[in-house]
């Protein structure tokens, strides 16, 4: 099992820090570095400023959202963000969600799975520098009776093969997931509830032909140290209850079917009620403390040292942490501890 680090969104007026944060996974041998995108910045950015500014970690988005960039957009911003870095980037992709999609980038938020599938096999093909064409129910490349031409990227990506990641939560498009990608990441992942998650992955790899052999399963995990658990979980609340009551409509939320199928039905949907109603407090409350522990690095460094054993075990193979502390000085001090307890779980992490 590797290590990861999430960035999560730029421009939260703690730029600085998130820098300095990359800069000691780079130093410390942590695999890779991610940066997200929903209505502010941008990941393409983001990544290219943090790939300068370090030598070995990888770059990878997680994610950059599909109705925002059109397939060969973004296979252009790929192969350059792979040249940028010498071969260290990494594409995430996600649907996004119908609010963002459809308020945002003012595309419709229909066939999901369709959608994802034709703009995976584009951009691939735009990778492989293939003459670009493509008749799909989304996308016909080139338009028809039209001046447009089937055209072939002209920049050369470091590797033959950049890694695609995709990123699921629903049964379908976690089956879609394990059939078409090289990762999956994953959001609120619990090793308590892992057999059912990578059933649905395996049956994508099956249909592929494929087993779960080199692919990467890459959940995003907050991490706070300490010895009250309460307090620990404090930090963690508003970010569940954001994307388990927020993140979406009251009929179409990802992450709340997600919580009801891992046994959190009743307060999963207390939680939408209170958000919704912007009781934005008391739905952080509402979340259970065991759901946190379940889904993050809570408690003392004992105690994550058998989580880490506990997510290994469940089929993670890069484990990505989203350091959630007061001052940069503290955060800092979870990145550089991380690499110290994965080494007393049993996974060495180093300089490459």
């Amino acid at each position: 099992m590797r290590l990861g680090l999430n960035l999560g969104y730029w421009g939260m007026g703690n730029d600085a820090d998130n820098l300095a944060l990359a800069r000691a996974a780079d130093d410390l041998g942590y695999s890779v570095v991610w940066a997200a995108e929903a209505y502010g910045s941008d990941a393409a950015t983001v990544l290219a400023w943090v790939a300068a500014q370090t030598q070995q970690i990888d770059v990878g988005s997680a994610v950059f959202q599909i109705p925002g960039r059109t397939p060969a957009n973004t296979a252009m911003t790929a192969a350059t963000l792979d040249t940028l870095s010498s071969g260290r980037f990494r594409l995430g992709l996600g649907v996004s969600g119908p609010q963002v999609s459809e308020g945002w980038h003012g595309v419709r938020f229909d066939k999901p799975l369709t959608r994802t599938r034709e703009y995976i096999e584009i951009v691939r093909r735009a990778l492989r520098r293939e003459r670009l064409s493509f008749d799909g129910e989304f996308f016909t490349l080139p338009l028809p009776n039209g001046p447009g031409k089937a055209l072939t990227l002209t920049v050369h990506p470091v590797r033959e093969q950049l890694p695609i990641y995709l990123a699921a939560v629903g049964p379908r498009n976690l089956e879609l997931a394990g059939e078409i990608a090289d990762g999956w990441l994953a959001v609120f992942y619990s090793p308590e509830y892992a057999d059912e998650l990578l059933g649905h992955i395996r049956t994508g790899r099956e249909r592929a032909g494929k087993t779960l052999d080199g692919f990467d399963v890459v959940p995003t995990v907050p991490v706070v140290m300490g010895d009250d658990l309460d307090a620990c979980a404090e930090p963690v609340r508003a970010y569940s209850a954001l994307y388990v009551g927020g993140m979406g409509s009251r009929e179409k939320n990802f992450y709340n079917a997600l919580a009801t199928r891992m046994g959190y039905g009743d307060e999963a949907a207390q939680v939408q009620d209170l958000y919704l109603a912007r009781d934005y407090v008391g739905a952080a409350a509402a979340i259970p403390r065991e759901f946190i522990e379940r889904t993050a690095l809570i408690g003392s460094p004992d105690r994550i040292v058998s989580r880490l054993r506990d997510y290994a075990a469940a089929g993670v193979t890069t484990l990505t942490v989203a350091v959630y502390a007061g001052s940069l000085d503290d955060r800092l001090a979870t990145v550089r501890l991380m690499p110290e307890l994965m080494a007393e779980a049993g996974f060495p992490v180093g300089p490459r």
